[in-house]
């Protein structure tokens, strides 16, 4: 006869189950808990006590969850449980952040659309469509992860009440003086064709030529001739980027170092930094030089020296940002693919002493452009080889090196980007640095030591870049004058294609014409003309981000704005 030896053992005796089995119970489980409506029970229970607002900071609609926001949204979830059984209210709404490069990238990558033979509704609705879809699926994978929150009516970036309030938000900041439109250096994607903000740069090593060009004085100013034949003597710059050489338009010295004229055996004068001229001897092959006279860069300012491929002159300028890390001391200076060189000519181009200006020889999809001459047509990184070939064969190249260097890349192509000078739109913090700074003194940071860090990065934030050159964003609400080019965004405006965007979704804001979308009777300011019109640029996605704490929580709930927790 069999034993039955289960009732032998000494095990607990429980109401519940001894296996957890948690695949196949949690979703009973989960039913239960929706059976009964837990979460506005739960809420409804806390009715009266003091309300804890934690905003939903949001995942993007681009995919399944992941780690990242599986732990963030876990997070989330303790905090809003905790609160509501310690004596608060605490409602949870989730969000979702839609639009952005990234959907736009995996839309055309996953369906095989070319955009350009789209019409721009079209593509729009196809992104709309693809980040509904991911909204729904990471919202049941929250849901099965026993995240409670008002799950029914979150908030989505691209909600037509959401991008109503946006509008706004760029509005009062117009006003403010906040946003302004120039043309000065950005990190640009040649691949997507639409500028980048920092935080969507990453760094991988290239390899690479450096090179060590010699641009002939054409005027030193009264002071070298004594020491040196002009006809033969040269400033010596160093780059990695060769295909900017057709931008270059300056040579930078440091006004505090010492520079050198170093005559080569060969009887050519080179002008460089002292502490430099072994270092160049070195890649030049030379044996040495001999030291003809020596001057501070201060002295050596507004000379000029002539372009080793263009009819033109480079004029010699002074600047803070040289240094003896690498180089010549002389730096090649492109004001259209660098945001020092941009700036130090910017400095000059203001005090009226002289007139450098900005040339960019490349156009949005990184080909040359007319203003490049004979490179016209190649890719930038192609006219590398042919610039690299001429300055040989004219005799201006002195040497050159292969180097493996950090360089940018786009984060969502993974391809290298380039600096190039466009038109954008920027968030000026300088704006309101210092009452960043003072709110940061009112926080509590663990550790102590983030204090002085944050406020560090808040000191050192350069304006944010934030019109991109894409169709899924939210558009930029200014229009332009035809006659001048003057930007055009009134509060009139702005409360007028609130309205619209909120009626219609800003879609409607390529599908209207301008007369549909602009306020009556409306002119340019600065000419009267009435040729108006539309941009084409659209939002960074961070600046989507950056507007949900008013776009959902002050809009929907004013009275607990602004929130007690933000992750």
């Amino acid at each position: 006869m069999s034993q039955d030896y289960n009732k032998t053992v000494n095990l607990p005796k429980t109401d519940f189950a001894m296996r957890a089995a948690l695949p196949k119970r949690e979703p009973d489980m989960l039913k239960g808990w929706y059976d009964i409506d837990l979460y506005h029970r739960m809420i409804a229970r806390n009715g009266g006590k003091p309300r804890f607002i934690l905003h939903d900071g949001p995942p993007f609609s681009n995919g399944k969850i992941h780690m990242g926001t599986t732990m963030n949204k876990c997070l989330k979830d303790f905090i809003i449980r905790y609160k509501n059984m310690t004596g608060f209210q605490a409602p949870y709404v989730p969000g979702w952040d839609n639009h952005g490069m990234p959907i736009e990238s995996a839309i055309i990558k996953q369906n095989k659309l070319d955009r350009k033979k789209m019409s721009i509704p079209e593509f729009r609705d196809a992104c709309h469509e693809f980040a509904q879809n991911f909204v729904d699926i990471q919202r049941d994978q929250f849901i099965r992860l026993g995240v409670l929150g008002e799950w029914d009516e979150p908030y989505l970036t691209m909600n037509p009440s959401f991008e109503a309030e946006e509008v706004k938000v760029f509005g009062k900041m117009f006003e403010k003086g906040y946003i302004y439109r120039g043309k000065k250096p950005v990190y640009w994607c040649c691949h997507d064709e639409t500028a980048l903000a920092e935080a969507e740069i990453e760094y991988s090593d290239i390899a690479c030529k450096s090179i060590y060009v010699k641009f002939k004085v054409t005027d030193d100013c009264g002071k070298l001739a004594r020491y040196t034949d002009l006809s033969n003597t040269y400033f010596v710059i160093w780059t990695t980027t060769t295909w900017t050489i057709p931008g270059n338009l300056a040579i930078c010295l440091n006004p505090e170092l010492t520079y050198v004229l170093a005559k080569a055996p060969n009887g050519e004068t080179y002008i460089l930094a002292k502490e430099l001229a072994e270092n160049v001897a070195r890649a030049a092959g030379l044996e040495s030089f001999s030291c003809l006279a020596e001057f501070k860069g201060s002295e050596l300012e507004f000379m000029k020296a002539k372009h080793p491929l263009y009819d033109r002159e480079s004029i010699v300028i002074l600047g803070d940002h040289v240094t003896l890390e690498a180089g010549t001391g002389c730096v090649h200076t492109a004001p259209g693919h660098g945001m020092e060189d941009y700036q130090v000519c910017q400095k000059y181009d203001h005090s009226g002493k002289t007139e450098i200006g900005i040339l960019v020889p490349v156009d949005d999809r990184g080909v040359m452009t007319s203003e490049s001459g004979k490179y016209e047509g190649m890719f930038y990184s192609k006219a590398n080889d042919a610039i690299f070939a001429d300055l040989q064969e004219c005799g201006a190249l002195l040497a050159s090196e292969d180097i493996v260097h950090p360089y940018p890349h786009c984060w969502r192509c993974k391809k290298p980007i380039i600096y190039r000078a466009t038109d954008q739109w920027f968030c000026s913090v300088d704006a309101f640095k210092e009452q960043a700074i003072d709110a940061c003194s009112e926080v509590k940071w663990l550790p102590e030591w983030g204090h002085d860090r944050m406020i560090s990065m808040v000191r050192e934030r350069a304006d944010w870049c934030i019109s991109r050159q894409r169709q899924w964003g939210l558009p930029i609400p200014v229009f332009y004058c035809k006659d001048c080019g003057e930007p055009i965004c009134t509060p009139e405006i702005i409360e007028k294609i609130s309205n619209i965007f909120g009626e219609k979704g800003s879609n409607a804001w390529f599908a209207l014409d301008v007369s549909e979308l602009l306020p009556d009777s409306t002119v340019c300011h600065k000419c009267g003309s009435k040729n108006i019109t539309k941009g084409t640029d659209t939002l960074d996605g961070w600046f989507d981000s950056g507007s949900t704490h008013f776009c959902s929580l002050e809009h929907d709930d004013p009275e607990n704005w602004p929130a007690d927790l933000y992750l």
